[in-house]
């Protein structure tokens, strides 16, 4: 799934729009979020900006030592692009971005019946089965 957190510009067709930072990552911790695009300024900074799903994808990457969406456990992160207009919050964020990909050896590509897949930084095609153990490359 691809997720676009904005408060006022047409989401792309295709993606599934979201207004606030809690309701991306309540998308994300299901592990099907494949990608995300994310604004910074939402229209009430008290509920938050597009830099918290930044922190709080960051936080669980580098502080609880998930291999770095959720899945059973496992956080893999989604392409993560910024469309923020705000220049100074969009180099931040893309900031916290490349620390999270630096980080994580894989980024999320998506469900496919009862397995997950990732694509390895090196360019190989990576799995985990649903209630499965660990991470493992898919044969070539």
């Amino acid at each position: 799934m691809k997720v676009y957190l904005d408060d006022t510009r047409d989401t792309p067709a295709g993606w599934i729009r979201v207004y606030w930072p809690d309701e991306a990552i309540e998308l994300l911790k299901t592990g099907e979020v494949t990608e995300i695009s994310l604004d910074h300024d939402l229209g009430d900074d008290a509920r938050g900006t597009g830099y918290d799903v930044v922190l709080w994808l960051e936080k669980r990457v580098f502080s609880a030592g998930f291999v770095p969406p959720f899945f059973k456990g496992d956080i893999v992160p989604p392409k993560m692009t910024v469309h923020s207009a705000n220049t100074s919050a969009r180099d931040r964020m893309n900031a916290g971005i490349a620390s999270i990909m630096k980080r994580s050896p894989l980024t999320a590509l998506g469900k496919q019946g009862d397995v997950f897949y990732a694509q390895h930084r090196n360019g190989d095609l990576w799995y985990k089965m649903h209630n499965g153990k660990g991470w493992g490359p898919v044969a070539k």
